[in-house]
């Protein structure tokens, strides 16, 4: 019996058994809402725009509309309108106009997931329980309008170029092993307040020629990773897939294990669905990375165009 109840004891403490349900605090404080986006100050944004070297831009964002495949149930619509208009009417002394209606989820297309949005068990980032912040008309907490802008050292680490193909499959991880491979062989090692973004393919291979493949399954980074990473203290992860995490799961019973390291227990933002492919063509592997999302308040995600300056 004493036997049972140690080995009890023991599970708890190293974490095989109800580690999920132990909240740690943010190392930024109990009443931090941004997480890792902390360590960005005018230093490191001076350090980050001396990566400018040629002044070309990218946008790493992608067009979408409602034909744009998503983590289901999510859609969305437009209409374009011209108010007061009907009948041939000018209301405003000859002069016309459009306005457009939008209906639909925020997490479609390229996106940044906000620390509001994934947690575990109904606890999310800083020990914030959902019954206290998250209420249907907007997050009370952790919304994605309090994320200051991000302006920081990027990289992207092509993993399908490592592996020799050009796309990796469904379900495809890669390891710590891989990711250190790759950061020597670019010389773009990871470093604290960095944004990291991983290149499989995988959207351009499949996100035209086969969209239903595209979102039912996706590469991504191992849960070891996800910890690599956080142990690395970046600020954000991004991949060209739509979930960054590999689909189907690295292990069954955990699914998105990733977002939940990074979002959950570190505080480091995820961004998806991100245009990696002209950056890796023209080896463009570091970069000046800036994001200003729409500020829309409570909202858990949000489209994004994030800029990537050589």
């Amino acid at each position: 019996m004493r036997k049972t109840i140690m080995m009890l004891l023991w599970l708890l403490c190293s974490g095989f058994a109800g580690a999920d349900d132990i909240c740690k605090p943010s190392r930024w404080g109990a009443a931090d809402e941004i997480g890792n986006i902390n360590l960005i100050s005018p230093t490191t944004v001076l350090k980050a725009a001396q990566l400018i070297n040629t002044g070309r831009t990218y946008g790493l964002g992608m067009t979408i509309d409602t034909t744009t495949p998503a983590f289901a149930p999510r859609s969305l619509s437009l209409q374009v309108v011209q108010p007061g208009q009907q009948e041939g009417a000018r209301p405003n002394f000859g002069m016309t106009y459009n306005d457009d209606i939008f209906q639909g989820w925020f997490g479609i297309g390229s996106q940044i997931d906000g620390l509001g949005h994934l947690g575990y068990r109904g606890i999310y980032y800083n020990c914030n329980d959902a019954k206290d912040f998250a209420d249907i008309t907007g997050l009370k907490k952790l919304g994605i309008d309090k994320v200051p802008p991000m302006v920081a050292r990027g990289i992207v680490l092509d993993v399908a170029g490592y592996f020799g193909k050009t796309h990796l499959d469904a379900g495809q991880y890669f390891s710590v092993a891989d990711v250190k491979a790759i950061e020597k062989q670019q010389a773009t090692p990871v470093r604290e307040g960095d944004v990291v973004l991983f290149h499989t393919g995988w959207t351009d291979a499949k996100l035209k020629s086969d969209p239903q493949a595209w979102v039912s399954g996706e590469p991504g980074l191992s849960e070891e990773v996800a910890s690599y990473l956080a142990a690395k203290n970046v600020i954000a992860v991004g991949a060209d897939t739509w979930g960054l995490d590999a689909v189907p799961a690295q292990h069954a019973d955990r699914p998105y294990q990733g977002h939940i390291i990074l979002l959950k227990e570190n505080g480091i933002y995820v961004l998806e669905t991100m245009n990696t492919g002209p950056l890796v063509k023209d080896k463009v592997f570091e970069f000046m990375f800036v994001l200003g999302q729409a500020k829309i308040r409570g909202a858990v995600q949000m489209f994004i165009n994030p800029i990537a300056i050589d």
